[in-house]
């Protein structure tokens, strides 16, 4: 019940503001690696995050952080330039800043969450607008290779975790390592049907380095 509140709410938010529009029409680019199923390898270009940190529950955090990242995009900033809507909306652990090709844990230590919105590939950090709101900030994502797992239902924290788990696992067995925290990663305006949805977790990801004396392997 206190999970339908939340979506609920996160619902109503972004259909007032919106008009009832569909969200995000443009993403980040990449080129796909692999495909295996539901799994998939990408390769991403680097790009921009317009992000906000809050501290509570994965269920809570989105609402929380839609209203300060909307504004940011309407015009709540410096130049007051509006700033086209992309998708997907993310979401991941928040924590010290580390760069993403350092392997870190993926257990959460604390309850605070990094959501964000990807800004168009027009940006710069020279030429992105600067935050009114200082829970805004700017960050640019480095290119990087990214294991993803594509799925449809409702956004719960349940189903995140256990696609979580599925991709987890599915990358053990391509060999590959960890290299950043995962991403809940959300494509479409929330009044669309649980079934029409499309959600994935990403993670970033390395090619396992062998060592120099051990026998070459051939790829799957």
């Amino acid at each position: 019940m206190r999970q339908l509140k939340h979506g609920l709410t996160f619902t109503i938010i972004i259909a007032l503001i919106t008009g009832g529009k569909l969200m995000a029409i443009e993403e980040a680019k990449y080129n796909l690696v692999e495909k295996d199923g539901q799994f998939e390898i990408r390769e991403y270009e680097s790009y921009l995050l317009a992000e906000v940190k809050i501290e509570g529950s994965m269920e809570k955090a989105g609402s929380q952080a839609f209203r300060p990242l909307f504004n940011y995009i309407s015009g709540t900033n410096r130049s007051q330039t509006k700033v086209a809507m992309t998708s997907p909306v993310s979401q991941e652990v928040a924590g010290e800043e580390i760069k993403m090709t350092t392997p870190v844990s993926q257990e959460r230590d604390q309850d605070s969450w990094a959501v964000s919105f990807m800004m168009p590939a027009n940006f710069t950090l020279e030429t992105i607008p600067i935050p009114e709101d200082p829970r805004v900030q700017i960050r640019e994502v480095p290119a990087r290779l990214v294991a993803v797992i594509r799925y449809s239902g409702f956004w719960s924290e349940k189903a995140y975790a256990e696609h979580k788990a599925q991709l987890e696992a599915w990358i053990e067995t391509q060999e590959l390592v960890i290299a950043g925290p995962a991403i809940w990663a959300r494509f479409n305006a929330p009044f669309t049907p649980w079934f029409l949805r499309r959600n994935e977790v990403q993670i970033p990801v390395t090619n396992k380095v062998v060592p120099q004396d051990a026998p070459l392997m051939k790829n799957k």
